[in-house]
């Protein structure tokens, strides 16, 4: 069965995270990955990333943090709930199927 599962995150590493999960663990394709803003916003995030992120100031010059990270999936398989489960077990604030 073929569907979209979606998860978003607050965070640029943890969306990569989940891409590497996606591949490496559940055995889907790169090519079937994706990684966008969800909305207008950059895909920086809406909050530092790391265990020194909230103690460091935030850098001039640079843009603000706002807009959560989409990762979708074109997952073509029986087992939807695996790749939702890898999402949620990268920090995926929401998943959702589409």
């Amino acid at each position: 069965m073929e569907s979209t599962i979606i998860g978003e995150f607050d965070t640029r590493r943890g969306a990569e995270l989940a891409v590497e999960h996606v591949v490496q663990e559940c055995g889907v394709p790169r090519s079937d990955v994706f990684v966008q803003p969800v909305g207008g916003a950059n895909t920086s995030g809406t909050r530092p990333a790391g265990p020194d992120a909230k103690a460091a100031p935030a850098p001039e010059g640079h843009q603000k943090l706002e807009g959560r990270i989409e990762v979708s999936v074109d997952f073509h398989g029986d087992a939807p709930e695996k790749i939702a489960d890898a999402l949620k077990g990268a920090g995926a604030k929401t998943v959702r199927t589409k």
